[in-house]
């Protein structure tokens, strides 16, 4: 087979949610340039809106998908509007999430239950909606945002570190699950990217040292990125990858 057709994402469609900026925006952008079209997810129908016109101003074929993802009725009407008005869902990208950072013990009760929603439950609401219509059709991709807090952990930010550690175990409990169906289920854990959830920290000079210092890579990741490990796991050359993590994080977990 050619090596390009391995990797292009043509006459695939490919669902991302919370995607109207930041990471899940660049991974669209990402799998837009690989020939998937794109539908777009999130709970601002303006911010989608917006969004959508840049995709489309270079060449994308978007569509936009308004739900909450931690609304598990919300998110099977939403994929099955998809499903029947825009086309069936190829590629699912699980990248919905939230950060809360305070003391352990002093974090509170509502901001734990609100982050394990976001991070963790919508992960479960969408992939169990989505995989039924890839179920019956023997085949498709998912992909979990992880991070590299699923593998290590910094102070001030526990409950995040045990929601993507969840998630990381919940992709190998789907690829057992689901893999005989013909799906790949895999995470792609980032490291340290400048984003609109590290804003804080990319301006914290103190920390933007130890990060450069601490990652073997000596900087702050980049967005796009992110772009070409998405686009591996999401195409025909990932077939025999299944409940794999992939860390794209610098070198910051293979060195202490």
């Amino acid at each position: 087979m050619n090596v390009q057709d391995l990797f292009g994402l043509s006459g695939k469609r490919a669902l991302i949610t919370g995607s109207s900026k930041g990471i899940g925006y660049a991974l669209a952008r990402g799998l837009a340039g690989a020939g998937a079209e794109i539908v777009i997810n999130g709970r601002d129908a303006a911010k989608l809106k917006q969004a959508a016109d840049q995709l489309e101003q270079e060449g994308a074929v978007v569509s936009t998908a308004v739900f909450d993802v931690t609304d598990a009725a919300g998110v099977k009407a939403g994929v099955e509007q998809i499903e029947k008005d825009i086309g069936q869902i190829d590629i699912l990208i699980n990248n919905a999430g939230m950060q809360h950072r305070t003391p352990l013990e002093d974090f509170p009760d509502e901001a734990w239950d609100m982050l394990m929603q976001t991070n963790l439950y919508s992960v479960f609401n969408v992939s169990k909606a989505v995989a039924q219509h890839m179920i019956s059709r023997k085949g498709g991709s998912i992909i979990n945002i992880c991070s590299v807090q699923t593998a290590l952990a910094r102070p001030g930010i526990a409950p995040y570190v045990a929601s993507k550690g969840a998630v990381a175990n919940l992709t190998k409990g789907m690829c057992t699950d689901w893999a005989k169906h013909g799906l790949h289920v895999n995470g792609l854990a980032p490291g340290y990217f400048e984003t609109e959830l590290n804003e804080a920290l990319v301006a914290d000079r103190e920390f933007s040292a130890w990060l450069s210092n601490r990652t073997p890579a000596g900087r702050w990741g980049r967005v796009d990125e992110l772009v070409g490990a998405a686009v591996f796991l999401s195409s025909d050359s990932a077939s025999f990858v299944n409940g794999h993590i992939l860390y794209v994080d610098g070198g910051i977990t293979a060195c202490l």
